[in-house]
């Protein structure tokens, strides 16, 4: 029992403060209002070290990949594999959403009467041609400008940038590298303290919400979250067998559903992508997954392949763009979604309440005030636990497509044979 509450205190805690900033919010009505800059508070807490955290965390990742064996090949089927399966969980995120609408039944005018009272509506600006929207968004004009939460995406292509560049001088970069991967322990320390308020901060938030808005948004998040059940059901058996299969015939689904459980074991256990690194390292070997490959793909899957979060982005996407009554049906804004999503499950943590990333990074780029960050908070709280066993095990399966791009179909035969003579 023990054991099970330290592995799930997190996700208990929000779930307790949420529920109880609920019945605050049910109990008090408008008075719980007052409440509201308690939840203020952790909103700028989280906006305030978003730029160094994600700058870190980001060019740390790719500076380290330096010293990879065979890393050309590596790199570029492990980015093909990681791409096409987020995309392809992007794609089915979001069918199930439009399919399913988690925000009908809620009345947009209510929620965007709460926020507007708070937030400066965006004025109506004359769209600019396409390439220049380009330029704008991958781009600033002026370095300090990477220093708002307004050009996340700008600041991503610069991290990239940077580690890219740190990689390639080698030997010269080592203490760049050193110093992006302290920067990086201490950012996510930094993440860790102010979750300690984060308890606080969304039960006052969510009081304040309930309160003004009544409880029709809470039908939202039981849609949300048992679309999302599905969905993870329907892409952990049915996807992943798919992806085995592909890596290697009827044989490697075998050999990866016999070495599957504990990984999957763990990561609902422990709701952490990176406390599952060392038990998804021993059975993606055990997979018959070459030792390089498997140290490669699995550490850097861990920080920046998602597909469980990919899932959760679009969920919290398509959540915004009903509440405030958005387009979400042309082509423009489906692929939108897709792309955002890619990009929140290639930016969130490895570790619990990571999600913060990926829910700034949306607020950002769509331009929603950041006053709705704890009403998709609540999602990523909710989904934590399957969320990690997507992103995790996903992982492993991934690692075996990646040696069949890298050794060819004969990776299965010699390895995983040595393994599992019997097959």
């Amino acid at each position: 029992m023990k054991s099970f509450f330290n592995s799930y205190k997190s996700s208990i805690l929000l779930l307790s403060s949420i529920v109880l900033g609920g019945f605050l919010g049910i109990t008090l009505g408008t008075k719980a209002s007052i409440l509201e800059p308690l939840g203020t508070l952790f909103i700028n807490l989280m906006f305030m070290i978003i730029v160094p955290l994600v700058f870190f965390s980001v060019s740390s990742a790719i500076a380290n990949m330096s010293g990879m064996k065979r890393l050309g090949k590596i790199m570029w089927s492990m980015f093909l594999v990681f791409t096409l399966t987020a995309i392809v969980a992007a794609v089915v995120g979001l069918i199930g959403a439009i399919i399913v609408n988690p925000t009908k039944g809620v009345d947009p005018a209510a929620i965007q009467s709460i926020i507007a009272k708070s937030s400066n509506d965006a004025k109506a600006t004359e769209y600019p041609g396409i390439l220049q929207q380009l330029v704008n968004t991958i781009t600033v004009s002026d370095f300090s400008n990477l220093f708002s939460r307004k050009s996340m995406l700008q600041l991503i292509v610069f991290s990239v940038l940077f580690g890219i560049s740190t990689a390639m001088v080698g030997e010269k970069g080592k203490a760049i590298v050193e110093f992006l991967e302290s920067g990086t322990n201490v950012m996510m320390k930094f993440v860790s303290i102010i979750m300690y308020y984060a308890p606080i901060g969304l039960c006052c938030y969510f009081a304040s919400m309930i309160g003004q808005l009544g409880t029709q948004i809470l039908k939202g998040y039981m849609r949300v979250f048992i679309l999302y059940l599905i969905l993870s059901v329907i892409y952990y058996f049915g996807f992943f067998t798919l992806y085995a299969f592909i890596s290697g015939g009827k044989d490697v689904v075998k050999i990866f559903w016999k070495n599957a459980i504990v990984p999957s074991v763990t990561a609902l256990a422990t709701c952490s992508s990176a406390a599952c690194i060392p038990t998804n390292l021993e059975y993606t070997k055990k997979m018959g997954v070459p030792k390089d490959i498997a140290e490669t793909v699995i550490p850097v899957g861990a920080n920046t392949h998602k597909d469980g979060s990919v899932f959760g982005g679009v969920m919290k996407i398509v959540f915004l763009i009903g509440l405030f009554d958005k387009d979400m049906h042309s082509i423009t804004a489906i692929l939108g979604i897709i792309a955002i999503s890619f990009l929140v499950g290639a930016v969130m943590g490895a570790i619990p309440g990571g999600g913060m990333i990926g829910e700034m990074l949306i607020i950002s780029v769509y331009g929603f005030s950041p006053e709705v960050l704890p009403i998709i908070a609540v999602i990523s709280t909710i989904i934590d636990a399957p969320a990690t066993l997507l992103n995790s095990t996903g992982n492993t399966v991934c690692a075996m497509m990646i040696s069949r791009f890298v050794e060819g179909r004969a990776w299965s035969t010699t390895n995983s044979k040595a393994s599992y003579p019997n097959l």
